[in-house]
């Protein structure tokens, strides 16, 4: 089943989490989905279960589960956990691997407080353009200077690769509107995000804490990944996109996963964190 052009759910879609099932437990059949609703088949046949309406899907042993419906699930706020026979044990959901909350603790710290923001803020400029000076720069200021030199390299590389650049523009209900190198640009940058997205989780952070970026449950992975786009994807992008491949998403993903393994992005991601 194809997902392409499909939209993620807004807050005021989503059932509320005290209107919810509690949980649900399967075990012994396949999970897949169709349409909002996972759906759970054994020998028996097929029942349909909106995933909006369940606070948590508990996975027993024999089940076998589909991208799509973990997708769903996700999308719909509701946690998958693998447990034992009739739930007895609980083996693993998307856990962090930190053990204590020493750095989602210093992150809020440093959220909360203006100064400490900005100069947060700062650093991580610093460490994309470190030949600026931006220590008494505000934060309107540094989005500014960023804007400016984000457009530039955008510039240097259509220039590179004879790709013609009119701007950033995608739209994400549908895909085929965009041109191939916004097409590139958003496949390399997706799969940046749910890199940086992991290491932050892993290491105990919230994804939603960001210092430039704010409002959104993912902003600070859009913080940390921004140091990384100048030198990795934007290149990849322009590099696909002057070629002749036909499936751009899929050979811009292999582009990228060469460039951030060659770059050993998972451990410079975790130290400058």
């Amino acid at each position: 089943m194809s997902t392409v052009g499909r939209r993620t759910s807004t807050p005021k879609e989503l059932v509320r989490a005290a209107d919810r099932v509690s949980f649900l437990y399967l075990d012994r059949c396949v999970v897949n989905r169709d349409s909002n609703a996972i759906t759970a088949t054994d020998e028996r046949g097929t029942v349909h279960i909106p995933a909006a309406a369940v606070g948590v899907l508990l996975l027993g042993p024999g089940t076998t589960i589909t991208h799509q419906a973990i997708a769903l699930m996700s999308d719909s706020g509701s946690t998958v956990v693998w447990v034992g026979e009739r739930g007895v044990r609980y083996y693993a959901h998307g856990a962090s691997l930190a053990r204590t909350s020493r750095l989602i603790q210093a992150q809020a710290e440093a959220v909360t407080n203006s100064r400490s923001r900005l100069r947060v803020a700062r650093t991580m400029y610093t460490m994309r353009f470190p030949d600026e000076d931006v220590a008494e720069l505000t934060m309107q200021q540094l989005r500014g200077r960023e804007g400016t030199r984000v457009r530039r390299i955008y510039r240097e590389h259509a220039d590179r690769t004879g790709v013609e650049w009119t701007g950033r523009f995608y739209d994400r209900t549908d895909w085929d509107t965009a041109d191939p190198i916004n097409q590139a640009l958003s496949a390399a940058n997706s799969a940046l995000y749910g890199i940086v997205h992991s290491v932050i989780v892993a290491l105990g952070c919230s994804p939603a804490l960001g210092f430039v970026h704010t409002g959104h449950h993912r902003s600070f992975v859009y913080d940390i990944a921004d140091l990384y786009k100048a030198e990795l994807t934007i290149p990849a992008a322009f590099d696909i996109a002057a070629g002749t491949s036909l499936d751009i998403a899929a050979e811009t993903r292999r582009h990228v996963r060469d460039a951030l393994h060659d770059g050993k992005l998972l451990q410079r991601c975790a130290r400058d964190i």
